[in-house]
């Protein structure tokens, strides 16, 4: 999976300018689909099997939008600032390369500080594109960018700009090939603008009326030195969310993830998440309610320019979902 998993993280594709890596998801699963379709708000739906009278209509959601950055201003000097697209923190940026949709590449600066001590506010921040003055700059207002950094195999343990939630998109796409036969009407959805308020996947669950809904996304970790308390660590299973602060887990979908996870022998870890949430949010509240979950990649240093995560956890996230949508399902 890792040519695949490089090809997706290094695609740049913010929140609302998701074409590009629709573009190159939709040549992977095109061969394994049963049905494709894009939707008004630019997700890409696709539907594997048809359901049996002992099956489901279940949604599968990845979201393969990313973080970035908007040009907001241009001064007289060439230098651009920004506002954030998501969730991007400041101390993540100084010295941090940059490259926009229409091709300039950047690195981000700063205005001197008087307390080293302190770190850069986005009002203090700046794109440098090497250009001059206004006239010269190639950069105008409203140009989307995104962090710029190759992927990179530690072996074990997998670094890229957009794990979040590429890595995801990944599993979802190799779960796709390797589904040979299911009872289930499966639609794999590749959501867009999670990072800015789960949107895509609020119009695509109202679309598809799914009777289950899972989120596939990545989790925080607590295995670094004095990092948060959190029960889930890289190298230990991919995580069954129980609790975030967008949605609680309908314990029926957790315990048949975890049921099924253990009779397929499968390592997992319970995820609680005291910062953030995923597009099973909206699957849970799209028109009458949905049973809902979410399964995690354990990811270190989300919304930075370098997350983490685990080879083995990627590879045992699709082993779950095989285990998952190849028997009939009891939610009870």
């Amino acid at each position: 999976m890792k040519a695949l998993i490089q090809k997706l993280v290094e695609t740049i594709a913010p929140s609302g300018y998701e074409m590009p890596i629709r573009e190159l998801i939709l040549g992977e699963v095109k061969e394994a689909a049963d049905e494709v379709r894009v939707d008004a708000l630019g997700n890409l739906v696709v539907r594997k099997g048809q359901k049996s009278p002992n099956g489901k209509r279940i949604m599968l959601a990845a979201h393969m939008d990313e973080i970035g950055l908007i040009a907001t201003h241009i001064d007289e000097n060439g230098f651009v600032r920004f506002s954030t697209i998501g969730g991007v923190r400041p101390h993540t940026l100084y010295g941090g390369r940059v490259r926009f949709l229409n091709g300039v590449a950047g690195v981000i600066g700063g205005e001197r500080l008087e307390n080293m001590d302190r770190v850069h506010g986005f009002e203090k921040l700046f794109i440098d594109v090497g250009a001059t003055s206004q006239e010269d700059c190639p950069v105008r207002v409203g140009d989307v960018a995104a962090f710029e950094r190759p992927f990179l195999d530690l072996g074990k343990r997998l670094v890229a700009k957009s794990m979040d939630d590429r890595i995801s998109v990944a599993v979802m796409i190799e779960t796709l090939r390797q589904l040979k036969d299911t009872p289930h009407e499966v639609f794999f959805v590749f959501t867009t603008q999670e990072e800015v308020g789960v949107r895509g996947a609020t119009t695509a669950a109202f679309g598809v009326d799914p009777e289950i809904g899972i989120a596939v996304d990545v989790t925080a970790t607590g295995d670094t030195p004095r990092g948060m308390k959190m029960a889930v660590a890289l190298g230990k299973g991919p995580a069954i969310k129980v609790k975030d602060t967008g949605m609680i887990a309908d314990p029926r979908v957790v315990r048949w993830m975890a049921d099924t996870a253990e009779q397929a022998d499968i390592p997992y870890q319970l995820e609680i998440l005291e910062g953030g949430s995923t597009d099973a949010r909206a699957m849970q509240l799209t028109r009458a309610g949905v049973p809902a979950g979410c399964l995690s990649i354990p990811c270190r240093y989300i919304h930075t320019p370098s997350e983490m995560v685990d080879f083995e956890d990627v590879q045992n996230a699709v082993r779950m979902l095989m285990a998952l949508l190849q028997a009939p399902v009891d939610l009870k």
